[in-house]
């Protein structure tokens, strides 16, 4: 029998050596791993957008001018690139560049609003900033060099289009000292900020890559099967489940840029993709739309990953009957890592009721209420693994506060835990408290999505005088459906036996939410809407 981690316990050195010798831990770089795929097969196709492809080798080559021209302009091995591009070709090239110089990408969704972006360059101590030119109605190219010109550290600002083209505007200043970075730094991701500023989330080649090889081995994801990508690359989903995973196992990548379903189902036939990964909405939308004519609906997708935001049951359910070649799973995890999807294998019970099981090496526990670590009870999961970021940039501190004495981080998510298997049950910072009792919005939401006149559902808490908080459902109807009414939603809940106590007091009908570009319902967004009376 192998070493578990139980044999392991609480050693840091021990854990570590465990994760290299069970191979999750590779100790080598994604660059020296792609470019012996390139010399495998060179013609191989990389990647395409709806404009333009390149094979391996172009990319390979593409890549390396780019990295020229980057040390040309000032760019050296360790430095932060802050990388804020749509779904092109040229993201993956300028990810690939980075890589190749030795420096490490930063990357941020391009609809990241120019606020964020000033943040977080000086959070990261970043020395070029990358932007598409122009990108639909925002002047972008001019956004990145306010951006660099603003910041401490930047010395360069480049805009680029989809065709690849660049424009390099050098920043005359000073270099800042070097911000502190953990050891083996690769690529630093950003937190989806439903509830304030971004944190900058540090991953190292090993981290990632223990969670490109879980996802390999568990979906069987290899060179013959393209991955479609409709997440935004600048996103952890896109970037570690779309482009990682496509330079890591040479599968070829596929992206959509401006998510259309129906064009989604056209690009995953015409391409065959075999395995994606996306957000709750993506699915929803998919399930919604009509197949390609004569064509099943994801007719050679193997494996859809959805994660992102909760993924209600009838969803699940949906999605199983319209696409049964499918396998779909939730995937729950964060930027930080750490994670869970149901198997292959797994029945529908477990595939519609839980958000799965951890890949290889990941511990997860719950914290009792006086902070012992527990596989028994419910609490906040907690976790700790070959695939679990080392800090935060710039943000040390609260790195530590969110460890455990034994090295699990606190993920902030209620659970139980059964068999191995993941139940999300509420958020910490999601919590109701009506009349001093804990409330989690999670099962009336589950409900509600299932009602076949509602399209999506935050439930939140809003102020009350005598209970502290009251529980308040805002709603987007489905299209072409009538706005339901509050007395009708409660026969129904009834109807479907959700506990009298779980009852929304409150709702409020809307055309949209305010989402994070991964999909996410900003919930303070919202809260702050319903109080300023402005939803």
């Amino acid at each position: 029998m192998g070493v578990t981690a139980q044999d392991i316990g609480s050693d840091p050195g021990s854990r570590t050596g465990w994760y290299r010798s069970s191979g999750w831990w590779p100790d080598a770089s994604l660059v020296d791993r792609f470019e012996r795929l390139v010399r495998a097969a060179p013609s191989a196709p990389a990647v395409t957008d709806d404009r333009g492809a390149l094979t391996r080798a172009q990319l390979w080559a593409e890549a390396g001018r780019l990295a020229e021209q980057f040390g040309s302009h000032g760019i050296e091995a360790g430095d932060v690139v802050l990388e804020c591009l749509p779904n092109w070709v040229s993201w993956h090239t300028v990810f690939l560049a980075c890589l190749r110089l030795g420096a490490i990408p930063a990357t941020l969704p391009v609809a990241t609003d120019a606020d964020t972006l000033h943040y977080v360059c000086d959070l990261v101590g970043a020395r070029a900033v990358v932007m598409p030119s122009r990108y639909r109605d925002r002047d972008t190219g001019d956004e990145a060099v306010a951006v660099a010109r603003a910041s401490a550290s930047a010395v360069l600002a480049v805009g680029m289009t989809q065709s690849g083209d660049q424009l390099w505007e050098r920043i005359p200043a000073q270099r800042a000292p070097m911000n502190a970075h953990p050891d083996g730094l690769a690529h630093v991701m950003f937190t989806s900020s439903t509830t304030g500023k971004p944190k900058a989330v540090a991953h190292t080649e090993n981290t990632l890559a223990a969670v490109n090889i879980g996802f390999a081995d568990r979906f069987d994801i290899a060179e013959r099967q393209p991955i479609f990508m409709p997440s935004p690359l600048g996103h952890s989903v896109g970037a570690w489940h779309g482009s990682r995973l496509a330079l890591f196992t040479g599968a070829p990548l596929v992206l959509q840029d401006g998510w259309d379903p129906d064009t989604a189902l056209e690009l995953i036939n015409r391409h065959r993709c075999g395995f994606s990964a996306a957000a709750t909405p993506f699915l929803n939308d998919l399930m919604a739309a009509e197949p390609p004519p004569g064509e099943p609906k994801m007719r050679y997708l193997h494996t859809f990953l959805c994660g992102g935001a909760p993924v209600p049951p009838a969803l699940l359910e949906s999605a199983a009957e319209q696409a049964p070649n499918t396998f779909v799973s939730v995937l729950w995890g964060m930027t930080e890592g750490g994670v869970t999807t149901c198997l292959p294998g797994d029945d529908a019970e477990r595939r519609t009721r839980t958000a799965g099981t951890g890949l290889p090496g990941l511990e997860l526990r719950t914290l009792s209420p006086d902070d012992q670590l527990t596989e028994d009870d419910p609490g906040e999961l907690v976790m700790r693994g070959p695939g679990v970021f080392v800090g935060y940039l710039g943000q040390d501190d609260l790195y530590r506060e969110l460890l455990t004495a034994d090295g699990f981080f606190r993920t902030g998510d209620l659970a139980e835990l059964d068999g191995g298997y993941v139940r999300i049950t509420g958020r910490i910072k999601d919590m109701i408290i009506r009349g001093g009792v804990n409330i989690s919005p999670l099962p009336l939401e589950n409900q509600l999505a299932a009602h076949p006149e509602i399209d999506r559902v935050a439930v939140i808490g809003t102020p009350d005088p005598r209970l502290g908080e009251r529980i308040c459902a805002v709603v987007v109807p489905a299209e072409r459906s009538p706005s339901p009414d509050l007395p009708e939603l409660l026969t129904w809940l009834r109807d479907r036996g959700l506990p009298r106590r779980l009852w929304p007091e409150r709702l409020i009908v809307v055309d949209q939410m305010p989402q994070t570009p991964a999909g996410k319902v900003r919930k303070a967004d919202l809260r702050q809407q319903v109080l300023q009376g402005t939803v």
